[in-house]
């Protein structure tokens, strides 16, 4: 799959460079954007105030013109807590769209919002203070409005951004079943996408 992977409010940590390589080595293509313009930052909130002073439109902006080369090959969107609400809102409105991934983090959903089927996974921890259930409930039912195809995997006790290794936040056991789910999920696009009397061989 073509897959666009959109960074944390953290920036673009090595962790995003290693889940990309993951997926590389899955077979996927994938691209990860710079929306901060090689800014990192060491706490949430210090990523939160460099994202409040781009804006969100300007950054939504970034993350277009950043998927746009590539959009017409059909995109999976997929990202990191702020990368993930960069990447729904990006998924939703492209009807090429394959698929998204959400891993940590979820979107406001425009009233307007329509896809066909679009299969959508998120992966949060459980509790998550930026995902909370109220929250979660209401974006579930909304997402199945818009005509998605949503699965939710919760991890108890995990931290907010527990697939990175170089956080306090990181959880291994939930990271790698995280890691098993998604790579099948995004098996399972691939399969979608191939003819059923497709060449398997390459010859």
């Amino acid at each position: 799959m073509n897959i666009v992977l959109f960074h944390p409010t953290l920036g673009l940590r090595p962790a995003v460079r290693q889940a990309a390589d993951r997926l590389r080595e899955a077979g996927h293509q994938v691209w990860t954007p710079d929306l901060f313009e090689g800014r990192t930052f060491d706490t949430v909130e210090e990523g939160m105030a460099h994202h409040e002073e781009i804006g969100k439109e300007e950054l939504l902006k970034r993350a277009v013109l950043a998927a746009a080369p590539y959009s017409e090959r059909g995109l999976v969107y997929a990202g990191f807590s702020l990368g993930a609400s960069v990447a729904q809102t990006l998924a939703l409105g492209d009807h090429r769209s394959r698929g998204l991934l959400l891993l940590h983090g979820t979107s406001d959903i425009a009233a307007n919002a329509s896809v066909d089927d679009l299969p959508v996974q998120l992966h949060v921890a459980e509790p998550d203070a930026f995902e909370t259930d109220d929250w979660l409930s209401a974006w579930y039912l909304q997402m199945g409005r818009t005509g998605a195809d949503v699965e939710v995997y919760r991890y108890a006790g995990a931290g907010h951004l527990y697939t990175d290794p170089g956080l306090p936040d990181y959880d291994e056991e939930a990271a790698e079943a995280t890691w098993r789910v998604a790579l099948g999920f995004l098996d399972s696009l691939q399969e979608a996408d191939t003819p059923p009397n497709a060449d398997q061989t390459g010859e």
